[in-house]
């Protein structure tokens, strides 16, 4: 066994849910769930969603409204809709081609080859951000993402190709992190980056843009006003009112959403125009963005 299947075995983090299947539904439940969001808040979600919908079928035929409240709180809400629209498609059963799943709505390079590699056992290679890190560092790659990929199918053990992503996978997540602790790394004797690591990999985060938002708080009752967002910023949600802001503001939160940092503001105002009302328990099971679940929840003194 190579040095990094032996420090995979030691040091993986097989307590994954995910990790414990090789249900291909399961497996790109996950893979979705993961994209550019925390491990720790999946966690928080995806036993609740496999419960609710534990087959492709039944993805297939959810109601879009109660697919993005369960979805809440992990951002990214297209990719809900995606999955849905997969289901629909792929008639009740993931295709085990990498080729064949990137036709599916919301499958890209980087998850065919995950599905292909973790439920199917396929040797294909599989690079997300951890493993592009290691592979650069290791290889001294300093070219495009496309010479990453190819050094890892030459890199791949084809005799445990499975096995082998993940070890690359969890040694970019636990050891050749941003700050790499070289002195835990399997590769370390063979690697040509630990010298210079911050040379083959030093990506700077993007400035979010800053965003600011105001909302109105317009009660009737015990029920408060929402409304369908418009355009391509959480499709399918329910926010409070926009408007243009004429009082001081009773509440504030700041919130990161994909390229933005966001300012947002509650005002009272009087109730004008048709909503959607909704009372505490409605807004509990709504699909109601982060944003909003913050901002009502620095208002909670004036709302119920």
């Amino acid at each position: 066994m190579s040095l990094l299947l032996e420090w995979f075995a030691a040091h993986g983090r097989h307590d994954l849910p995910w990790r414990q299947t090789d249900d291909p539904y399961y497996i790109y439940v996950s893979e979705i769930m993961l994209q550019q969001t925390q491990v720790e808040r999946v966690l928080g979600k995806y036993s609740l969603f496999l419960e609710r919908y534990p087959t492709l079928a039944s993805l297939a035929a959810s109601d879009e409204e109660e697919l993005l409240a369960l979805w809440s709180g992990l951002g990214y809400y297209r990719r809900a809709l995606a999955m849905q629209a997969c289901a629909k498609e792929c008639g009740g059963e993931l295709p085990r081609s990498v080729t064949q799943l990137m036709k599916l709505p919301g499958i890209g390079r980087y998850t065919a080859h995950a599905i292909a590699s973790f439920a199917y056992g396929a040797s294909v290679p599989v690079v997300d951000v951890n493993i592009e890190r290691v592979l650069r560092r290791y290889f001294g790659l300093t070219g495009k993402q496309k010479e990453v990929w190819q050094k890892a199918e030459e890199f791949l053990d084809f005799a445990h190709p499975k096995e082998h992503n993940l070890a690359l996978m969890d040694l970019g997540a636990t050891v050749c992190t941003a700050l790499p602790k070289c002195e835990a790394c399997p590769l370390q004797n063979s690697c040509r980056g630990k010298e210079e690591p911050l040379r083959f990999w030093d990506k700077k985060r993007k400035e979010r843009e800053k965003l600011t938002l105001h909302f109105a708080l317009m009660r009737k009752g015990s029920k408060i006003a929402f409304a369908p967002s418009e355009g391509s910023m959480y499709r399918g949600m329910l926010l409070l009112p926009k408007i243009e802001p004429t009082t001081a503001p009773i509440a504030h939160t700041k919130h990161n959403y994909t390229k933005y940092n966001i300012d947002a503001y509650l005002y009272a105002e009087e109730a004008d125009g048709e909503f959607i009302w909704l009372d505490r328990d409605e807004i509990a099971s709504a699909p109601i963005p982060t944003l909003i679940t913050k901002l009502l929840r620095a208002a909670s003194s004036k709302l119920f």
